[in-house]
């Protein structure tokens, strides 16, 4: 493997490690799903949507404010498509922030999303409001740590030490065969 590969984050199987056959590295990618793992991986549809999707849902979240209702919803998502013909699984990572506030006189919202490959990430926060409309209920309405590396990790393992290579895409086009 050499320096470009390297800066475009491949990763090669493990020397010396045959390729398993395509579904029984989907069962290892399956066998992540774990209490002590904070995402989850589940079979996606096929194609440009992925074979299987890893999903770590950072934060999810709803409170009241003075004159309305707000919400905070964070996640990353890695899509993997299985190429049987080149012992690899193509990856794809999209993250995704959404945040919107209802109240009179107002409505506002800002989604932002990101798709393509993200070297490193690591984020954290905290909020505290009114958790009903009792002004009584206040105290913390979300609180997250996320470290992208523990998601990414896990799975690139199982792919190389399964004798697959990891290799990333830039978009969902690429995921398939």
């Amino acid at each position: 493997m050499g320096l470009l590969d390297k800066l475009k984050g491949i990763k090669e199987p493990e020397p010396g490690v045959a390729p398993i056959p395509h579904n029984e590295l989907q069962d290892k990618l399956l066998a992540l799903n774990d209490d002590r793992i904070p995402f989850s991986v589940k079979t996606g549809p096929g194609g440009d949507e992925g074979d299987l999707i890893a999903e770590w849902k950072i934060v999810d979240a709803a409170w009241y404010e003075i004159f309305g209702k707000a919400n905070f919803e964070k996640s990353h998502t890695i899509r993997l498509g299985l190429s049987d013909k080149d012992n690899e699984v193509r990856v794809l990572e999209e993250s995704r922030e959404v945040e919107w506030n209802a109240g009179a006189p107002s409505l506002s919202a800002s989604i932002e999303v990101f798709k393509g490959r993200t070297m490193a990430s690591k984020s954290f926060g905290t909020a505290y409001a009114w958790k009903s409309v009792n002004p009584l209920d206040f105290g913390q309405v979300y609180e997250y740590k996320f470290d992208v590396s523990e998601m990414k990790d896990p799975i690139a393992k199982v792919i190389t030490k399964s004798g697959w290579s990891y290799r990333p895409v830039m978009s969902r086009g690429k995921l398939a065969d």
